[in-house]
Formats: C-alpha cells, structure tokens, sequence
C-alpha cells in the first residue's frame, strides 16, 4: 500500500508541475511576453524528452483519474 500511496503523491505532483506550466505558457502568450513553458527552457531543444514528460504528466492525470472513479 505504501507503494501505492507514493505512486498517488508523485501523480499529485507531476499535475501540480503540469498545471502550473500550462499556466505559465497562457499566461506568456496572454501578455506577449513570448515562450513562457518550463518543460522547454528546461530540456532545451531536445523534443523528445519534453515530449516525455507531458506523456508522463498526462499518465499521471490518468491514474488519479482512475483512483477518483473507481472508488
């Protein structure tokens, strides 16, 4: 169960990460301040690794998701 309950905390947070750049790119091109997304300025050019962690994050959202319905 503790595994379990890891696994919930880390989703919980990649969300909290996710969320919080969706809303920094809104929020660049709200204001035209140009490219506002932390996964890009992190992993530089390298697009297959932001696209990993988007998958990552929308596997996150999918499992609390599914811990939300299935209760």
């Amino acid at each position: 169960m503790r595994i379990i309950k890891n696994l919930n905390n880390l989703a919980w947070w990649l969300l909290v990460v996710g969320g919080l750049n969706w809303g920094l790119v809104g929020l660049g091109n709200f204001v035209g301040g140009g490219n506002w997304n932390l996964v890009q300025t992190l992993v530089g050019s390298w697009q297959g690794a932001a696209d990993l962690v988007y998958v990552v994050v929308g596997g996150a959202a999918l499992l609390l998701i599914w811990n939300k319905v299935s209760k």
